[in-house]
């Protein structure tokens, strides 16, 4: 089942399949050819597989919860790269945004609740205390278990790592992300983005924005 059709991007050609194995269970195969992007370590160009394997791997040195790499690689047919990227899907998760569009947040407390924003907040502070910006930070790309867990809280993932990229500059990773992220979380309140700045801000150890 295609849950992102091959499409055209970066000069080259893209597409993602959910994938039920008898083995493995339910996992997300994605499929490139010339899809590639370019910096000054590769001029010449590099499948942007290679880039999300790095980053999901440094995501995950850095303590953050992110799908399981189960195959990763790339080949040159003559002159056309071909790509390909399995990862396991994050069963029992769904998107912040979808979160809070179906009514979670009635499953835990008032103060449950301002815990879990602060765990957010922590969460972006590992990866940004590594160097690592991720670039598309928006509400879909956070994702939340369905129900609780015994400590009263859903348990965090993040997910869309593509684009991700490890800067100089942890302070610079950590301001873009965060103004992406406030631009793109209307569910939030004033009150709500505040408490997930405080969770950042004490994992991180200076405010951001």
């Amino acid at each position: 089942e295609w849950v992102e059709p091959p499409n055209q991007r970066r000069n080259g050609e893209s597409g993602v399949k959910r994938v039920q194995d008898p083995e493995l269970g339910l996992v997300y195969v994605k499929r490139q050819t010339n899809h590639l992007y370019r910096d000054l370590r590769y001029p010449l160009g590099r499948p942007t597989v290679l880039r999300e394997q790095d980053v999901i791997e440094g995501f995950a040195l850095a303590g953050v919860t992110v799908p399981e790499i189960l195959f990763c690689g790339a080949r040159k047919q003559g002159s056309e790269w071909q790509a390909l990227l399995v990862t396991r899907a994050l069963e029992g998760y769904e998107s912040m945004f979808h979160w809070y569009k179906h009514g979670r947040r009635a499953s835990i407390s008032e103060e449950n609740h301002r815990r879990l924003l602060r765990a957010i907040g922590k969460t972006l502070a590992q990866f940004h205390n590594h160097g690592w910006q991720h670039t598309c930070l928006y509400a879909k790309h956070i994702f939340l278990t369905e129900d609780p867990r015994v400590d009263g809280l859903p348990a965090i993932a993040l997910l869309d790592l593509e684009k991700g990229r490890k800067l100089p500059s942890t302070l610079r990773a950590a301001r873009r992300d965060l103004e992406q992220l406030r631009r793109h979380s209307k569910m939030w309140s004033a009150a709500d983005w505040a408490e997930v700045l405080e969770g950042h801000r004490l994992e991180f150890g200076r405010s951001v924005l």
